[in-house]
């Protein structure tokens, strides 16, 4: 979203100010510790330490090359794939200076926005480790979040959510201009409230083509690969839930109704996805685990981060109950149809979760099913015609548009990767663990 010449004589609000301010530090909280304990618990005890390492690398390395040049790219002006280097190291960007926001009339300060989309841009990097964990290399990590953040993650913000603001909306004409400036996909009228395809989608499909150019873990199916400390990745779930509020609410960039329903759809459609996977397991196994419950409230929370500022609440509902049933299927059917060795399963919950939230989005955004509807700028109105099949079909291109994209992105990255620094540790230093091999340190001292 980008500062508007009419926007320029207002000024923030300090409610809308403070809100996302705590939204930001909220997503923050979501990479470290949220997603590093998550992660940290489901691997073995010699690799705990390296996905610790990993994940708080990524996200202080991320940041800066967000202020250097991922916002710029981002967010500003250019064509419909990539914007300019107009604003690198935040060039121009003072105090005073101002982002839209989804209301006509309200801007927040643009430093906050800028601190806001970097925290996304943190944690989509991060997702990508859990797929390759235990044998990767550390410096090829470093290597590859460098290359596909900004030739994956940059594109596709861009696509998916840059736009010039509502202030200049002022009749068909000038919309027509307008949304002529905007990235390819927010063209097209995909709707992604807070990154279910610029963030999971997109991380997911990154993690299993990851997986499949690093390779098997060795002994996979002959030694015991079972999570170290069901307890850490407990803490980690709850901490992302905590923190998810920022992240769904947050997108709403005001404090106002639609970060109420975001705040409350996140709230129950996780809550539902924990029910919905824990009792399916049961039914299966015979049994509940906290692994499922824990992994059943994630795979609710990627669901329903497309939809959440679009949806009623018996859409959330219907969204959480799906992406649990549906998203345990994915780490164990899916997962072996693939056979891909994807350690902690980054796409059978981002990637699954990812892709039917966002179809689903455009569902159950329908005013006649409880949604928002799309709203109309010039007409200063929810729009009347609202299509379900319609805005599925877009919906489904902005998926398949994130799949082709960062696939391809992930394969190139990749390979540069293993051709200059190698992606893999060697066999003597996985069986010994990567926290000792990689980083000098132990997470336990017995």
């Amino acid at each position: 979203m980008e500062t508007t010449a009419s926007a320029i004589a207002l000024l923030p609000n300090k409610g809308d100010t403070a809100w996302l301010m705590v939204a930001t530090a909220f997503v923050m909280l979501m990479s470290i510790p949220g997603l590093a304990l998550f992660y940290g618990g489901l691997v073995r005890t010699k690799n705990m330490l390296s996905v610790l390492m990993q994940v708080f690398a990524i996200f202080s390395l991320v940041s800066v090359l967000w202020a250097v040049y991922g916002y710029s790219v981002a967010f500003t002006e250019g064509n419909a794939f990539f914007g300019t280097f107009d604003k690198l190291f935040l060039a121009g960007i003072a105090p005073e200076s101002v982002a839209a926001t989804f209301s006509k009339g309200v801007v927040v300060p643009e430093l906050v926005y800028v601190a806001f989309q970097g925290a996304f841009a943190a944690i989509t990097v991060g997702l990508i480790v859990g797929a390759f964990a235990e044998r990767v290399k550390f410096s090829a990590v470093l290597l590859f979040a460098v290359l596909w953040f900004s030739f994956s993650y940059l594109p596709m913000a861009h696509m998916v959510w840059y736009w010039a603001g509502p202030d200049g909306y002022t009749s068909a004409e000038a919309a027509e201009k307008l949304n002529a400036t905007a990235g390819w996909l927010f063209q097209k009228g995909a709707l992604d409230f807070a990154g279910g395809t610029v963030v999971h989608i997109n991380a997911a499909i990154a993690g299993l083509m990851g997986a499949y150019m690093v390779g098997r873990r060795v002994g996979l199916g002959n030694v015991a690969m079972a999570p170290h400390s069901l307890t850490m990745t407990m803490i980690g779930a709850s901490l992302l839930w905590f923190g998810w509020f920022g992240f769904n609410a947050g997108s709403a960039l005001e404090a106002n109704g639609t970060a109420a329903l975001a705040f409350v759809n996140t709230w129950l459609a996780t809550a539902c996805a924990a029910l919905s996977w824990m009792m399916t397991e049961w039914l299966i196994k015979g049994r509940p685990s906290l692994l499922g419950a824990a992994s059943g409230a994630v795979a609710g929370l990627v669901a329903i981060t497309p939809a959440a500022g679009f949806v009623g609440v018996v859409g959330a509902l219907v969204i959480g109950l799906a992406a649990g049933a549906l998203c345990l299927w994915g780490v164990n059917g899916l997962k072996r149809l693939l056979k891909a060795d994807d350690s902690l399963d980054v796409f059978g919950v981002h990637g699954v979760g990812g892709i039917l939230g966002a179809l689903l989005t455009g569902v159950f955004a329908a005013p006649s099913l409880g949604g928002t509807g799309i709203y109309d700028y010039v007409a200063n109105a929810v729009a009347p015609d609202y299509d379900i099949l319609g805005q599925v079909v877009t919906q489904a291109t902005a998926v398949a548009t994130t799949i082709i994209w960062s696939g391809i992105v992930a394969l190139v990255c990749y390979k540069i990767v293993d051709i200059t620094v190698g992606l893999r540790v060697s066999e003597d230093e996985e069986r010994e663990g990567l926290d000792i091999a990689s980083h000098g340190e132990s997470a336990y001292h017995y």
